[in-house]
């Protein structure tokens, strides 16, 4: 069935100031409360025009820089989980000048939502509760933001939780029963409620110290550039740059709207998708006629935006018998473009399509389970990654569409995002195995590289200009960069908690985007071989 419809163009405008053009800098160093010099202190520089963040980190003496800073007034402060810095306003930074900025950091309470996904996991109490929340809501956020960070009572627990059960009904409605529900509204009061019994500090538990793990001098070379989203519940999964140098950005959940950045200004232009109820937009890419393609997961539809009418059309696909609604019956995750137009889809649950917008007909591949990430190789074939028990990699031929499959070393493995190098090798991300995989087509060979941390967790996922792995640990709340030359793994802190990042994207500068929904938040860290 296909739809047409003219939608809602919401334009936020920003001065327009263009970032990094014609910049300046801000450098100083940091102390913690003793006076000595603090290691690994975020200092951030907001824009007061764009809301434009940049984000650098201070070394083991200290010091901090923060480069190609546009001309302008900024709100610059420093911080790290457990201390914090009196802001300093109206800071301002001229082209080609230079800042001085020195910061003495005072304590602060440390709480459940300054922690990792994997430091809650942890230190969270244990229950049926803590079960459902892993198997069922950290998919696509975790507890900081939604949950730690608020608090309310059983009446307002019961609320939220009936709120998310209604909003995400086509993937919640067969995974969460009413059972269920309480289970979860009972754990959530009791651990987050207003009369919660648990330490308002984690940092009173006994076990909070054996958690916090350290990084590395070199870790201190990373720069975060950010930019704000235009209301509070976008959500936005990932940041995919267009021919034009323009950001697409999906917005999941019941926003329904995709938006487009311009980087320079920070503004962002929206369009509403016409789907009635929540569409869960998991991915948009630009296409070569300047067009975008939309996933909605929540819809199992694709979507297409055309340039000229700043229309969203979109194409329904069928469901399995008797799951008419239900993410289990049919679903959209990542979309990619091949070479000759032709639009394919991932589909956790069920399998691969293939969309030609030349018919306007779904084709399915039942040889595949689950695929999730999906990538083009050099001659157009298209690969994708199966996120399930016993998942396999694998490719289908883009002149005869016959699937390809091979089975990683690692069983059970889960692999989810992949990305094929422009040399043919093909890398993928093992969520549930930690580790990265690398598979070379001409050999049929495997080699897999394990990474560190109690809880890896790879999940977006890109491949930089020198060849080096670069992904997000989804429970780590970190960044992290694999040398395959020598397999050593460098890993970076990121300046929230929650980063739940769902795709990496690499531009024409080296720059890699990312989303990070939890915290409302688009963005891109420089790779430090670029910096």
């Amino acid at each position: 069935m296909r739809l047409s419809a003219k939608v809602l163009a919401i334009v936020i405008f920003c001065a327009p100031v263009a970032y990094g053009a014609a910049s300046g800098a801000i450098s100083g160093t940091v102390k913690d409360p003793s006076g000595a010099p603090f290691k690994g202190a975020f200092v951030r520089a907001q824009n007061a025009a764009t809301k434009i963040s940049e984000y650098a980190l201070s070394d083991k003496q200290g010091r901090y820089q923060l480069q190609n800073l546009p001309p302008g007034e900024y709100e610059v402060r420093a911080a790290s989980v457990g201390f914090q810095s009196d802001p300093r306003t109206a800071v301002k930074v001229s082209v080609g000048g230079s800042a001085s900025l020195d910061f003495a950091l005072q304590k602060k309470v440390i709480r459940w939502r300054d922690l990792s996904g994997y430091q809650g996991k942890v230190l969270m109490p244990d229950g049926e509760g803590k079960k459902i929340l892993a198997r069922d809501c950290y998919a696509c956020h975790m507890f900081q933001s939604r949950m730690a960070a608020v608090t309310r009572d059983e009446e307002g627990w019961t609320t939220a939780v009936n709120f998310m059960r209604e909003t995400m009904h086509a993937r919640l409605a067969n995974h969460i029963s009413d059972q269920d529900g309480a289970t979860l509204i009972s754990y959530l009061n009791s651990t987050f409620g207003a009369d919660s019994k648990v330490p308002k500090s984690p940092a009173d538990l006994s076990g909070y110290k054996a958690t916090v793990r350290p990084f590395s001098e070199e870790a201190m070379a990373i720069t975060y550039v950010e930019y704000e989203m235009p209301g509070p519940t976008r959500m936005p999964f990932s940041a995919a740059p267009d021919k034009n140098g323009k950001v697409w950005i999906p917005d999941f959940g019941r926003a329904n709207r995709i938006g487009l950045l311009d980087p320079e200004t920070g503004a962002i232009q929206e369009f509403m998708v016409p789907n009635q109820g929540t569409a869960g937009i998991h991915s948009v890419v630009g296409a070569p006629d300047g067009s975008a393609w939309i996933a909605e997961q929540a819809s199992n539809k694709l979507g297409r935006w055309d340039p000229k009418t700043k229309t969203v059309t979109e194409y329904q696909d069928t469901y399995k018998p008797g799951m008419e609604g239900l993410e289990d019956g049919g679903s959209k995750h990542t979309v990619r473009v091949d070479l000759t137009g032709r639009v394919w889809a991932s589909a956790v649950n069920s399998s691969l399509t293939m969309f030609d917008p030349k018919t306007n007909e779904f084709s399915h591949f039942p040889d595949t389970h689950s695929p999730y990430g999906l990538s083009l190789d050099p001659q157009g074939n298209i690969w994708f990654a199966e996120f399930t028990d016993g998942g396999e990699i694998g490719m289908v031929d883009a002149k005869t569409n016959k699937v390809s499959k091979w089975a990683p070393p690692t069983p059970n493995g889960w692999p989810r995002r992949i990305e094929v190098d422009k040399d043919g090798i093909v890398w993928f991300a093992e969520f549930r195995g930690g580790k990265i995989g690398r598979f070379d087509p001409k050999t049929k060979e495997f080699k897999e590289y394990a990474l560190p941390g109690p809880s890896p967790t790879p999940y977006a996922f890109a491949l930089d200009k020198n060849h080096d792995v670069w992904y997000s640990s989804d429970e780590m709340d970190i960044i992290g960069r694999l040398d395959p030359r020598t397999g050593h793994v460098t890993e970076y802190p990121y300046p929230h908690a929650e980063n739940m990042m769902k795709e990496f994207f690499l531009d024409s500068q080296g720059r890699i985007w990312y989303g990070s929904p939890p915290n409302n938040t688009v963005g891109y860290f420089i790779p430090p071989a670029i910096n």
